[in-house]
């Protein structure tokens, strides 16, 4: 017999969470692989000064940071059925909905961090006789990336608990499992345990970006 906390299995139910986590960890890092890219994608964009790029992308970002991620995974999940009668199947839809989500947060925030450069620093950089593209990467980006830290921290601290969502189209991961077993034993014990999981991942997320920002300390603008 295993150990019970509350009439529920505590080895059992450690087994499948942790097994639940796997997903978790799929969903935040195939978000994070794309999204910051397609975010960069979109500052570049909100800052273009064609009207074309510019207000689809404004549009774009207004829709998807102000609609609930909620609703965004029922539409990707549903919404090709009914209205192109195609499905991109659940964990697809799950990863669209949270890569086009989180890039319309990002897009933002790497916007300010670009606007945030003095302009001085370009002039400077193009008479040292650098391209656009060395003065982004070697002067620009740098920057950019010590002013975003602190926001892009606080996106992924969200993003681990906003997996939990992914259970409305039946994605399995921690907070299914967690739901699924109170149901089973009439027990929050199992709420508490998933809430340590996500407090864990969350505490390793803020620590990574603690260490991330005493390294970037020597970039002073």
């Amino acid at each position: 017999m295993g150990y019970k906390v509350d009439n529920v299995p505590i080895d059992s139910l450690l087994l499948n969470m942790f097994e639940a986590s796997g997903m978790v960890f799929k969903i935040f890092f195939l978000t994070i692989i794309m999204s910051i890219p397609l975010g960069f994608i979109v500052a570049f964009a909100r800052r273009s000064r064609f009207k074309i790029i510019n207000i689809p992308t404004r549009i774009y970002q207004l829709v998807f940071r102000g609609t609930p991620l909620m609703l965004q995974l029922y539409f990707f999940m549903y919404g090709p059925h009914y209205l192109f009668n195609f499905s991109f199947g659940r964990f697809n839809a799950c990863i669209i909905a949270f890569v086009v989500n989180y890039a319309a947060y990002f897009g933002e925030i790497f916007r300010g961090g670009i606007a945030a450069i003095p302009k001085g620093q370009y002039e400077a950089a193009k008479v040292l006789g650098y391209n656009k593209f060395q003065t982004f990467m070697r002067i620009v980006l740098p920057q950019v990336i010590k002013h975003v830290i602190p926001a892009t921290g606080n996106e992924f601290m969200t993003l681990v608990k906003d997996t939990s969502l992914a259970q409305v189209i039946s994605v399995a991961e921690i907070f299914n499992v967690a739901t699924n077993a109170t149901s089973r034993y009439f027990s929050t014990v199992p709420l508490i345990v998933a809430g340590i999981f996500y407090l864990v991942m969350n505490t390793v997320v803020e620590l990574s970006f603690k260490m991330a920002e005493k390294k970037l300390n020597y970039y002073n603008s």
